[in-house]
């Protein structure tokens, strides 16, 4: 398995975790992700396998933002700078553009499916030429694109082991407010799922039913860091601790809860058979179970000079550091491949770290 959080820019690290997968001959059967998450896990799911990088790579190819050659901001340290501004102004051609209808203004009656600064109608032509969506029902990886309801707040895993999934799913799951506007689906608008969970390992570790996993989750955001000394540093930690979406505490807590099964298990096999053959010592014997969760923990590294704006910056140079990064922690973790040593039967997940 394979979970991606939502991180703009940053989800180029995900690009590189893949790539590693796949030279290593390890092929996810379940893809799950919010936002950009959810647009590289429709890349991987949408496409055969032969193919699923060549899409990934001209996805990234499209998106990223080259404002030229060196120049005087670059000697100043403001080429990335101008990169982010020009992604502001303009958007990214085969992403996103500006939504002329804001001009308006911010009390304007657009309708919440044009309440934005920007449209997302080029991704939507994007993610039909790149992504095969027809593939997904017929058996093959399983797709999960987190989403929250823009009425209820309500969190909703849109799961291609339920449901068709297409393109609406996955834009829906990257409609990030103010910035894009919401994607309706059976009648109901839908946001961006990181503003209510960017890590949806959650969704994966209550899943039902269990089996014996092995799950990369892939995290750009850092839920610890340095003490902020200035306003700008400020910036970019409050956008660290609110997109890392407590992701430790959902694995401690997944630990907590998968312990206690297999303690069901445990002590339902201490008694009499009599006893575990009555129905009702069954229904409570249904809670326990005996699969163990293996959980890769990577996380994207955080680059020389970065900032708050890290999550626009689709610069060559910074694609290119963060697939690389993601690569060489992914190709790490491998080699080591500590899921293969011994582990206590009493634990339902353990994580790699």
């Amino acid at each position: 398995m394979l979970v991606l959080q939502g991180g703009g820019a940053l989800g180029a690290y995900q690009v590189g975790v893949y790539e590693a997968m796949h030279e290593a001959g390890i092929e996810p059967d379940w893809v799950i992700g919010t936002s950009i998450g959810a647009i590289n896990a429709a890349l991987i799911a949408g496409n055969a396998p032969g193919v699923r990088l060549e899409r990934l790579r001209a996805f990234w190819n499209h998106v990223e933002q080259s404002v030229g050659g060196a120049g005087p901001l670059d000697w100043l340290g403001m080429g990335n700078w101008l990169a982010n501004m020009t992604t502001v102004m303009r958007g990214i051609p085969s992403f996103f553009e500006p939504n002329l209808d804001a001009l308006r203004g911010t009390r304007a009656k657009l309708g919440v499916e044009s309440a934005a600064y920007y449209s997302a109608q080029p991704l939507r032509r994007t993610l039909a030429e790149l992504v095969d969506f027809e593939r997904m029902p017929a058996g093959h990886t399983r797709l999960t694109v987190g989403a929250v309801n823009a009425c209820s707040g309500e969190m909703r895993y849109f799961d291609s082991r339920r449901e068709p999934i297409g393109v609406e799913h996955v834009m829906a799951s990257g409609a990030l407010p103010p910035a894009f506007a919401a994607v309706r689906i059976d009648g109901e608008p839908y946001w961006d799922g990181g503003i209510y969970s960017n890590t949806p390992i959650e969704a994966v570790l209550d899943d039902n039913p269990r089996h014996d996993s092995l799950i990369f989750a892939v995290n750009v955001w850092h839920q610890t860091g340095p003490e902020p000394e200035s306003i700008w540093d400020v910036m970019g930690r409050q956008k660290d601790v609110q997109y890392a979406s407590r992701a430790d505490s959902h694995i401690a807590r997944q630990k907590q809860i998968h312990r206690l099964r297999h303690v069901i298990r445990e002590l339902t096999r201490q008694l009499p058979a009599g006893k575990q053959s009555d129905e009702h010592v069954k229904e409570l014997a249904a809670w326990g179970c005996g699969t163990t969760m293996h959980v890769a923990h990577l996380v994207a590294p955080r680059l020389d000079g970065e900032d708050h704006t890290k999550d626009i910056d689709f610069t060559p140079a910074g694609v290119r550091a963060r697939r690389e990064a993601g690569y060489a922690d992914t190709l790490r973790m491998i080699e080591r491949s500590p899921w293969r040593a011994p582990t206590d039967p009493i634990e339902g997940v353990i994580e790699h770290c």
